[in-house]
């Protein structure tokens, strides 16, 4: 529970640091770099840390294997976009963004602790699951659009 809140105040400051940024004028690309890095690595602790525990205390294979679809699809989520935008062009959007994800995933942690009720941490898993496969698959469709030209929007 203690863990939660200490990872939710590191996430949520980490959200608000690039935009706090681009505001005062002081982002840079060694910036930009440095937070999307670090942001994999907190997805990694996040979801690492819940895999770890369903294969231990949790003994849950099935919530492990989420645990570890969940942090594979928001890597690849964030993949996607950078892979676009190292090609020229745009991977935004999608139904479960990283902040998406943050919120539902530490929110649910925290009160599946808080009321004793795993349930609320295993429906999350199965929805993020969901979601950040349907938002990778996505940001796909739309690369593919870009790649292909307006001939195949409607396709």
């Amino acid at each position: 529970m203690v863990g939660t809140f200490v990872i939710a105040a590191f996430a949520f400051s980490d959200l608000l640091d690039g935009h706090m940024a681009r505001k005062s004028g002081q982002s840079s690309k060694w910036g930009a770099f440095l937070d999307s890095t670090l942001d994999r690595v907190a997805d990694g602790a996040i979801f690492g840390g819940i895999a770890l525990w369903y294969s231990g205390e949790g003994d849950s294979q099935t919530y492990t294997a989420l645990a570890i679809v969940c942090l594979l699809m928001g890597a690849v989520t964030s993949y996607t976009r950078a892979r676009a935008e190292g090609l020229g062009m745009t991977a935004k959007g999608g139904i479960a963004e990283r902040a998406d994800r943050l919120v539902a995933i530490l929110t649910m942690t925290g009160f599946s602790g808080i009321f004793g009720e795993p349930l609320l941490l295993e429906v999350t898993l199965w929805a993020l699951a969901a979601a950040s496969t349907i938002t990778v698959i996505q940001r796909m469709i739309i690369v593919h659009k870009q790649a292909f030209g307006p001939e195949h929007r409607n396709a």
